[in-house]
């Protein structure tokens, strides 16, 4: 099952973010999909919010870096595949490690090498429709998906 939301601004999207970050547990894989500036750095900050990450912290797209941890409540590994074009790089950057992990893994353009999907967590495509409103469509992936999925439902 799948779910449609809008966001009419940035400051909505990151509040989606923030509910699935307080949402989120040990282990949780959240997949982004979506063209630059759709807002997956957006969505991903509200999340290290919601997961307990210091408000002073600044999380930013980790396109050059690759990777970025943020200690919280729950630690947050967000990561940005553009670059990355095998499981073989997935691999040397430590990724099952991070996926399989004590915090929650945020992946951005995962899409792009079919290992960094897991089968379990939520993936998240979101679409430009003007300046500043999206639509985000959340697909369940496995138990865990469906049960996430379940709580956001409850709270949006």
């Amino acid at each position: 099952m799948s779910l449609e939301i809008f966001s009419n601004s940035a400051a909505e999207t990151r509040a989606l973010g923030r509910r699935l970050g307080e949402l989120s547990l040990p282990g949780d894989w959240i997949g982004l999909t979506g063209e630059l500036g759709a807002g997956k750095t957006c969505l991903t900050q509200g999340l290290a919010q919601g997961a307990g990450v210091d408000e002073r912290v600044a999380v930013t797209s980790p396109t050059y870096v690759i990777c970025q941890s943020y200690p919280g409540r729950l630690p947050v590994h967000h990561l940005d595949l553009y670059r990355l074009t095998s499981p073989v790089e997935l691999a040397e950057i430590g990724y099952d490690e991070m996926v399989y992990g004590d915090g929650v893994c945020v992946v951005e353009w995962f899409e792009r090498i079919a290992a960094a999907r897991p089968g379990f967590g939520l993936s998240l495509r979101l679409e430009i429709i003007d300046e500043s409103k999206r639509r985000i469509f959340i697909e369940e992936e496995g138990i865990r998906g469906i049960q996430l999925s379940s709580k956001l439902k409850q709270v949006l």
